[in-house]
């Protein structure tokens, strides 16, 4: 898949979660009641539908759509391994068997962009090259560990999101005690006969803030984490296929001799 197909993929899947996220914020506001409207939505808010919680509820699908998009790859390198990219027979793999395996990566539409076809190339080319076991399993152990950096890269987002939503939920906590305080402080306010509910209402809407920002997070994360150990897992099945297949199979250098 190359830059531009991926890029146009993110933004359809980024517009599909802001889009759930309006859908949902627009059931809850016609379907709660108005006790569960004020926890999950501030619906009672003077500026509303500009509030906390429906930032909060766009950043979570945003990180569902994220998820989508990682587990979505994640399947695609587990199904790698079923494509026979190399010969699972047991034979000794020669230059010429070598070059005709290279060649049918090559040939692939996306299979380059997988990481199973790209160390099976990368560990071709250096063995084709250098006729060396031993620097064929570097290439392929380098490629492991940089592969697995590229993992946790992807994960960057995801990352700011589970950091992005608890900040929020913090910061509308402030707001709601701030508006609280300010209440209090009209001298009108204080001579109200509903004066302690109305501070104690704001209040508690500031601190219902903190507690589904927090439980938000805990489902991003528990995903996130769900997800990367498969993604993670579909690595470590590619470098095991590579080296039961590939590197102990390995026969022939350059000059047509076994390799030491």
């Amino acid at each position: 898949m190359n830059a531009s197909t991926n890029l146009l993929r993110r933004l359809f899947v980024l517009l599909v979660a802001i889009l759930g996220a309006v859908v949902t914020i627009g059931i809850i506001r016609v379907a709660a009641p108005p006790a569960l409207q004020e926890i999950l939505l501030d619906a009672d808010a003077s500026f509303w539908p500009f509030t906390v919680q429906n930032i909060m509820w766009v950043a979570l699908f945003i990180g569902f759509g994220e998820l989508f998009l990682r587990w979505s790859a994640a399947s695609d390198e587990e199904n790698q391994l079923k494509r026979g990219y190399l010969p699972t027979d047991g034979r000794s793999l020669d230059l010429d068997t070598l070059g005709r395996i290279k060649t049918g990566i090559v040939d692939r539409r996306f299979g380059r962009a997988a990481f199973l076809p790209r160390m099976i190339e990368r560990t071709i080319d250096q063995f084709r090259m250098s006729g060396n076991e031993d620097q064929a399993i570097s290439v392929l152990n380098s490629s492991l560990e940089l592969y697995m950096h590229e993992i946790d890269l992807r994960y960057s987002m995801l990352r700011y999101l589970t950091w992005l939503i608890p900040s929020l939920g913090f910061i509308g906590t402030v707001m709601g005690i701030m508006f609280a305080l300010q209440y209090a402080g009209v001298p009108a306010n204080a001579e109200a006969d509903d004066f302690l509910y109305q501070v104690t209402s704001r209040l508690g809407v500031a601190f219902t803030t903190t507690l589904l920002a927090l439980i938000m997070s805990a489902v991003l994360v528990l995903l996130q984490s769900l997800i990367q150990g498969k993604e993670e897992r579909a690595l470590n099945e590619a470098g095991q296929y590579c080296l039961d297949n590939l590197i102990l199979r390995l026969g022939n250098g350059p000059d047509g001799k076994t390799a030491n």
